[in-house]
């Protein structure tokens, strides 16, 4: 592993996240005309991609990820459509992601039909430890189209992939934070918050045992989302307590792709007592929205101010 792509993968799934724009800008150059690149060039390319992602800097993301859909390692190629289909559902364009998700099953259910050949490029080696392989890519597809699932309302699909996933018990450390996340939301789409509460609990568990800084906080967040329907004086105060804790901590590392909704769930959970500061806290996450949306390619605005869930950027 390269210096850069070790600090790449801190910033994706570590709790480093300084990672300068010369770094994403040098990880970001394409190789020379006609030649294939360094090994793993692509696999850069793509961690670089969730980072920005992550920031949501959504073009830059997309132009990184749309040429690696056609890659030829085919873990890079299922990876990227997975990535790009996740950046599309957090602008709500859940339909355009759940084409990209089964591009990305596609891409990888040859190789994926053995579980234990994770690398094409190294049958024998060692599972990534952060997915970044067959069984990794082959997780990103079925739980991304199992989230598509849900948003459009086919619950028991969403079920049914994830009761695919679950077989699996080889998943990795993201992949098991990823299908507690669905799992928890899933109950939650159903009214079941009682049921979701336990996924959003093993997903903190989990995410905080690995040391994911923005897996934890996007954990926190379903958390936060799971008791928020107990009508509890003790549950509301830990609702609130979370909910503006992954605000603060989003806004201040930049993860404002995770800003937006626990500034929403804040708003929410203080609209009884305090209406006026739940008006201000609503407000406050459309400014984020239209932030980010000035930073999206132009599919991906368009999606956003189509979808009824993303708030009022029309």
């Amino acid at each position: 592993m390269t210096d850069i792509q070790a600090r790449l993968r801190a910033a994706a799934f570590g709790a480093d996240l300084a990672v300068s724009d010369a770094v994403l800008a040098e990880a970001a150059e394409p190789g020379e005309p006609g030649e294939p690149g360094e090994p793993g060039e692509a696999r850069t390319r793509w961690l670089a991609a969730v980072v920005l992602g992550g920031r949501g800097d959504y073009a830059r993301a997309a132009a990184l990820l749309e040429p690696l859909l056609a890659c030829r390692d085919v873990v890079v190629a299922s990876l990227a459509a997975s990535a790009l289909g996740s950046h599309r559902r957090q602008l709500g364009g859940h339909a355009n992601a759940r084409v990209l998700d089964a591009a990305a099953l596609r891409a990888i259910a040859g190789v994926a039909a053995g579980d234990r050949r994770r690398d094409p490029a190294d049958p024998d080696g060692p599972a990534d430890p952060d997915g970044i392989d067959v069984a990794g890519a082959f997780a990103d597809a079925l739980l991304g189209l199992a989230a598509d699932a849900l948003a459009l309302g086919r619950q028991r699909e969403a079920r049914a992939l994830l009761a695919r996933m679950a077989t699996r018990t080889s998943s990795g450390w993201r992949t098991r934070v990823r299908h507690a996340w669905v799992s928890a939301e899933v109950e939650l789409a159903a009214g079941d918050a009682r049921s979701a509460r336990p996924h959003a609990e093993r997903a903190v568990t989990l995410a905080a045992e690995h040391g994911g800084t923005r897996h934890v906080l996007k954990s926190d967040l379903v958390l936060a989302a799971a008791l928020s329907t107990a009508d509890t004086a003790d549950t509301s105060a830990r609702v609130i307590a979370l909910a503006a804790q992954v605000r603060d901590e989003t806004r201040k590392l930049g993860l404002y792709p995770l800003t937006w909704p626990a500034t929403l769930l804040l708003a929410d959970a203080k609209g009884t007592d305090d209406a006026a500061a739940a008006s201000e806290l609503r407000q406050e996450a459309v400014s984020i929205v239209h932030a980010l949306l000035r930073r999206a390619d132009p599919l991906g605005r368009s999606l956003a101010r189509a979808s009824p869930w993303v708030p009022n950027v029309g």
